[in-house]
């Protein structure tokens, strides 16, 4: 595309520079067509950029900022994504393949965390503790440091964001690997740092392979904290390399999520939950509702009405798609449709039935049709392995029992729905879910303001939230023997 700048390169330490690895193509995944090459960073560009960020935090330059000043500095970082809101959407949707509207959501989004955590930075507060006479004891909280977020290609923008504002807010350098796939986006959040004033190498932005520069990055000695959001393999070699190192982490591995919609649920409400729930960013969403656990008095209609909604979309490029609607965009790239086509396929050789989608559009691009599976049993792969697409699963279930035990029947832990106008029901699942938000008669309630993170290999760490701040911040306590007691 014209209007795509053809050649971007890598920011380290306020400049910008090209990759020790060479170049790598960035495709529209709409078209197949080049939108334009990206410098790739090596380990002497991860070392690099890593280096900058710890001269930075080493220089108190962050540190010694009043807090409300620090969150000025967030929040302006907000408003300048939000200046240039339409130019970054539309990168987006030309890298991502999503639609234009969708776009829009997601950096409305990544502002609004700089606006939160902007605000929070004044109230990261430490406290004094009583020891009797004769002692001052108190407690203080400080930044770790260099930070290093490794960020997912389904919301480079959103994604980047939720990290890099808890982060700078609580005083840390920060180095970002954008992901292969998606990097155009990533480059405004080092434009956003110049404008607000923040001294070069607090941010540092490279695009990189991730068995190269994200090894790298995961394994180096000089970082103190990481944030890591994609796969289960990756999040697993992440913490192993931190591990050599002691050095946290907050990891972010997907799920398979399930809404259970009970007998006296409201499925005509409910159609919205599946049309946001497994179709938004289509199903690329780490927390997508991609089982529904129904009522087996309810399955065969929500079936048909999960079916009618899948149909009603309108599937094309996303840049084509700038109004607010019943329709959806590309997948990533052809390697994540065929795998989603694949899974499918196995799952009707299992015994499920297709009720709605299921087969790639006769057009070029990665594009997928919205796809509903009935039939499904607990213990076939699509109910246990993410598919990370627009594949909605369907299962029955005859108690409230059953309905726990299939919606805890999986390694993940991610998020969870119950959809019921019982409360006591309502509440006794929230408690026995086993997942680390739990959504009740809406998918996806909550906000940048409620914790967000997972069970077992859906991660661990929160981001989101106040509960966020402290994954950026270390205790120290300070006792004092006063003379003369």
């Amino acid at each position: 595309m014209a209007d795509v700048n053809p050649f971007r390169q890598n920011y380290i330490d306020g400049a910008w520079v090209d990759g020790g690895a060479g170049r790598i193509e960035v495709t529209d995944p709409a078209t197949g067509d080049r939108l334009a090459q990206h410098a790739l960073a090596d380990a002497v560009d991860v070392d690099r950029a890593v280096q900058a960020a710890r001269r930075v935090h080493l220089s108190g330059a962050l540190t010694a900022m009043r807090p409300m000043e620090r969150g000025r500095m967030v929040q302006a970082m907000g408003r300048y994504l939000l200046e240039h809101k339409d130019e970054i959407a539309r990168t987006l949707t030309l890298e991502q393949g999503k639609p234009l509207w969708e776009s829009m959501i997601e950096v409305e989004g990544a502002a609004l965390y700089f606006e939160y955590y902007g605000n929070q930075a004044s109230t990261v507060e430490g406290r004094s503790i009583p020891l009797g006479a004769g002692y001052m004891d108190w407690t203080e909280y400080e930044p770790f440091g260099v930070s290093a977020q490794i960020i997912p290609w389904n919301y480079p923008v959103e994604m980047t964001a939720r990290s890099l504002s808890a982060a700078l807010a609580t005083g840390n350098a920060c180095v970002i690997k954008s992901p292969e796939m998606t990097p155009l986006t990533n480059a405004w959040f080092a434009h956003a740092a110049e404008a607000v004033g923040l001294p070069p190498g607090a941010v540092n932005v490279i695009c990189g392979l991730g068995k190269d520069a994200g090894a790298a990055l995961a394994g180096h000695r000089d970082v103190n904290q990481i944030v890591f959001t994609g796969s289960v393999p990756t999040g697993i070699a992440i913490a192993t390399a931190a591990a050599q190192n002691v050095v946290p982490c907050v990891l972010e591995l997907g799920g398979k999520s399930a809404a259970i919609v009970h007998a006296d649920a409201d499925l005509d409400a409910f159609e919205n939950d599946i049309r946001w729930g497994i179709y938004f960013n289509a199903g690329q969403v780490c927390s997508a509702m991609s089982r529904v656990i129904v009522h087996e008095s309810r399955h065969d209609e929500l079936v048909e009405r999960a079916a009618k909604i899948a149909k009603s979309l309108s599937v094309g490029p996303g840049i084509e798609r700038s109004a607010f609607g019943a329709n959806m965009g590309a997948m990533v790239s052809d390697g994540q449709r065929d795998r989603a086509l694949r899974m499918i396929a196995r799952a009707e050789g299992q015994g499920a039935r297709v009720g709605a989608g299921g087969r790639k559009p006769n057009r070029p691009g990665a594009f997928l049709e919205p796809t509903v599976l009935a039939g499904v049993a607990p213990d076939m792969d699509i109910a246990q392995q993410e598919v990370f697409g627009p594949v909605l699963s369907v299962l029955p279930f005859h108690d409230d029992a059953q309905a726990i035990e299939i919606a805890n029947g999986t390694d993940y832990g991610l998020v969870a729905g119950v959809f019921t106008t019982d409360l006591d029901r309502a509440t006794r699942a929230a408690r026995y879910l086993r997942a680390g938000q739990v959504f009740v008669n809406e998918w996806y309630a909550g906000g940048v303001e409620t914790p967000f993170g997972g069970y077992g290999k859906s991660g661990y760490g929160r981001e989101k939230g106040r509960e966020a701040l402290w994954n950026y911040v270390q205790t120290k306590n300070i006792a004092i023997r006063l003379r003369g007691h």
